[in-house]
């Protein structure tokens, strides 16, 4: 395995685990793996990075419903716990927030039972993710957010490596400026491969599968 490295911000409970190497995820191929799982899991740290993320939105952002992928919905929590505090201004009128995760359909496309329509269906939807980097899972979000008769308002991440997706806002805490020679790749086109240096790991936000 990759040495384990940590990139820290003021807040000591707001940091990013990263490993240096070659590494595959499901749409692309990356010289760092980004590890998130303390933040998704960890009651301090998921705290902490919503307390990073929440300013955005909690003066001047209708949120009725946040939209966790993956594996968000601690983070989610905590989001909406910040947003319907006493001491913010809260343009919810009720004061609540639901907190949902879809369910995945064939070629990755979500869906939501009956059940859980209600809670879509003429919102004001946070889309929150581990980490927006080519984009997929976050438009898939936005379409069935779309589909199902929401409205996204914007799209929240730790790592991101876009300002903006499908035209709404991409708010994270970390971006390739603070990993210096961050690189992402089709699996078609990239330099490690034509280099052949070995893959280390099959990675996604759920954590790190070695080969």
């Amino acid at each position: 395995m990759a040495t384990e490295f940590k990139i820290r911000t003021t807040n000591k409970d707001v940091f990013l685990r990263v490993q240096k190497g070659h590494f595959a995820t499901m749409h692309s191929h990356t010289n760092y793996f980004i590890d998130v799982t303390t933040q998704k899991t960890r009651l301090s740290e998921a705290k902490a990075v919503a307390q990073e993320l929440v300013h955005h939105y909690q003066t001047n952002t209708i949120v009725d419903t946040i939209l966790c992928i993956d594996g968000m919905e601690v983070v989610g929590t905590c989001i909406a716990d910040e947003l319907t505090k006493d001491d913010y201004v809260n343009m919810n009128a009720h004061q609540t927030i639901y907190v949902i995760s879809p369910e995945f359909i064939s070629g990755g496309q979500m869906m939501f039972r009956d059940n859980m329509i209600p809670m879509i269906l003429g919102k004001h939807v946070l889309i929150l993710a581990a980490s927006v980097t080519t984009g997929k899972s976050a438009l898939a979000a936005i379409d069935a957010v779309n589909y199902y008769g929401g409205k996204v308002v914007g799209v929240s991440a730790i790592f991101a490596t876009v300002d903006e997706c499908d035209e709404h806002p991409v708010y994270s805490i970390f971006d390739p400026n603070d990993l210096g020679d961050y690189s992402s790749y089709k699996p078609n086109r990239c330099p490690m491969c034509a280099n052949h240096d070995k893959l280390e790991a099959i990675v996604n936000s759920f954590g790190y599968s070695a080969l």
